[in-house]
C-alpha cells in the first residue's frame, strides 16, 4: 500500500492508480529523447504524475514502465509506488494497461484509475474529483475527465470490465472498449487539463519544460 490517504479518508469504493509510462516517446526529437525524463519545474515528468497520484485518494499507485525502465524507475526513487515492467511495451498502450492490471493485487480494487504520465496539468484534486464521482455511483460506471464537450483523461474503469481489459490489444488503449462496452460513462469536468498532453518538444516547451536527456 502506498499510504495515499488515511483509512478514514478513503472513498467507499477502492480505486488504484495505474500510471502508463512505458512508451518510446518516438515523437520527441524523433526518438532521440525520452519524455518521461523531461523536466517541468525541475522535476521529471514521470515523478510529477506519480507524486500527484500518491497525494490523491487512490489507495495504491502502480507505474508501468517499459522503454528505458531503469532510468524511469530512478526518477521514482523514494516514492511509495509499485513499478511494473511491461516487456511488450512496443506493442502499444493496451499492453501497458494489461500489465498494470495483472500486477500483484491490482485487481483487488473496485476501479482502476488510468493515468497518462505525459499530462502534467493533471493535479491531485482532479484525480480526487474522479474518484469521488466513481464512489458516488457505487463503482458501477466509467468515470472520465472532460473539458467542455471533449472527453479526455484520466479515466476510471470499474471492476466489471477487468476481464475485457485483459483482452485489449493495440495502441488505442481502452478507448474502443469505453465506446462499445455498454457501461454508462460519467463525465467529470476538470477544465483544459483533461486534454493537454506532451508528445513533442513544442508541447514540452509550452508547458515550461526542458529536455536535458538526449540519446546519442
Amino acid at each position: 500500500m502506498s499510504g495515499n490517504q488515511a483509512s478514514d479518508e478513503r472513498t467507499n469504493c477502492s480505486v488504484f492508480a495505474i500510471i502508463l509510462a512505458a512508451g518510446r516517446s518516438s515523437r520527441m526529437l524523433n526518438g532521440r529523447a525520452h519524455k518521461m525524463l523531461a523536466l517541468v519545474n525541475g522535476v521529471p515528468l514521470i515523478r510529477i504524475a506519480a507524486e500527484r497520484a500518491i497525494a490523491s485518494k487512490a489507495e495504491r499507485t502502480f507505474v508501468v514502465t517499459g522503454y528505458r525502465e531503469k532510468a524511469v524507475e530512478e526518477c521514482l526513487s523514494g516514492l511509495a509506488v509499485h513499478p511494473v515492467y511491461n516487456p511488450d511495451f512496443s506493442n502499444g498502450m493496451a499492453s501497458s494497461i494489461v500489465a498494470g492490471l495483472n500486477a500483484q493485487g491490482a485487481q483487488e480494487a473496485d476501479g482502476i484509475l488510468i493515468v497518462l504520465a505525459d499530462m502534467p496539468a493533471i493535479s491531485s484534486p482532479h484525480l480526487d474529483a474522479l474518484i469521488e464521482a466513481f464512489s458516488s455511483t457505487g463503482g458501477r460506471v466509467i468515470v472520465r475527465a472532460s473539458f467542455g464537450d471533449r472527453a479526455g483523461n484520466p479515466v476510471i474503469l470499474p471492476r466489471l470490465l477487468y476481464p475485457r481489459l485483459l483482452e485489449l490489444e493495440g495502441d488505442r488503449g481502452a478507448q474502443r472498449l469505453i465506446e462499445t462496452c455498454g457501461v454508462d460513462v460519467l463525465h467529470v469536468e476538470i477544465g483544459p487539463a483533461a486534454t493537454i498532453d506532451i508528445d513533442t518538444e513544442v508541447d514540452l516547451h509550452a508547458a515550461g519544460g526542458t529536455l536535458p536527456d538526449l540519446l546519442t
